[in-house]
């Protein structure tokens, strides 16, 4: 019979802790892991909820008959009555809606696809470098203050500009572009597709650079066009990003451009260039209606979520990807 001159150790059975102390562990090695993103990304956080999510308690001011030398606690509540005169058909609204919504579809068939087709025709060239200095020169409008925007158009356009000094040099008249309200829409989308075409095409240009060349070159292969190409390999590559930036757009849907609109509206008919933005603005800051131009930002809030919220679920039956998966 061998005796043991020392005790067999027992093996260690304790382990590392369970259930919620194993939780624990885990997010405590995480928040160490973590802990130089979180201070990187906290100074952007508290901006945003500053700048964007509390300025949305001053939504209450479209329940109240608001007067600015009361303030917020003191003014006297009036329910819906900011939204019964909109809903009610008040005539200058209904102009402002519908200017917005013209300008909405101009600008979702005409000044959204620009970028696509400019990125499309700037990947095709084949030098690099005509490439780049074609891209550089068109980003930059995008830098320009729309005062400098309005004023080059007004020099181009208007009825002093270069166009009628020309016109009128060789006795063809004059041609009223710049201040003819028939022709405001037109005008303002031009603007658009001018300013920020060229800027708008980074994305599109980022994601055509991942495009797999071994594609183009099978289907050159195949005896496909240069169309063909760009039909089956390059709009494919696209989709998934021209669907995210629609969705994007329709949350602005009814902010068509204030700065750019307000420029340009003196001496014009309010029923053919007043919109959404434009009458928050006359009728809040000038004509002192605080409480009926908060009641309209309010809907026009909800109705950009609405579309956002709709067409990432159109997104999402389509097997795209959209903006986000609850």
């Amino acid at each position: 019979m061998t005796t043991l001159d020392h005790p067999v150790p027992r093996p260690d059975t304790a382990g590392p802790p369970e259930g919620g102390g194993r939780r624990r562990a885990r997010k405590a090695k995480r928040g160490r892991r973590d802990k130089a993103l979180f201070w990187f990304a906290l100074p952007g956080t508290v901006v945003v909820l500053l700048f964007h999510y509390v300025p949305l308690l001053g939504n209450v001011i479209a329940f109240q008959d608001y007067q600015p030398f009361v303030g917020i606690m003191h003014s006297r509540w009036s329910g819906f009555d900011n939204f019964r005169i909109l809903f009610d058909g008040d005539p200058a609204f209904l102009h402002a809606l519908v200017n917005t919504l013209e300008l909405t579809l101009i600008q979702v068939v005409f000044v959204f696809p620009a970028p696509i087709l400019l990125a499309l025709a700037l990947n095709s060239l084949v030098s690099e470098r005509i490439k780049r200095s074609i891209q550089n020169i068109l980003y930059l409008p995008h830098f320009l203050s729309w005062v400098v925007v309005v004023a080059v158009f007004q020099q181009m356009l208007g009825n002093g500009g270069l166009l009628n000094v020309f016109l009128q040099a060789h006795q063809l008249g004059e041609w009223s572009i710049i201040g003819n309200p028939d022709l405001f829409k037109q005008v303002l989308t031009s603007q658009v597709i001018w300013k920020d075409t060229g800027w708008g095409t980074i994305l599109f240009l980022a994601a055509l650079s991942r495009v797999d060349t071994d594609l183009y070159e099978a289907a050159a292969v195949d005896g496909a066009s240069r169309l063909r190409q760009t039909w089956h390999v390059t709009l494919p590559a696209l989709r998934g990003l021209v669907v995210l930036l629609l969705i994007l757009r329709l949350g602005d849907a009814l902010s068509v451009g204030f700065e750019q609109i307000v420029l340009q509206q003196t001496g014009l008919d309010k029923s053919t260039t007043e919109v959404l933005d434009t009458y928050v603005y006359n009728n809040g800051l000038v004509a002192g209606q605080w409480g009926v131009s908060a009641a309209v930002g309010l809907v026009k809030g909800l109705v950009g979520v609405a579309l956002v919220l709709g067409a990432n679920k159109v997104a999402h039956l389509f097997g795209e990807e959209g903006v986000y998966r609850a």
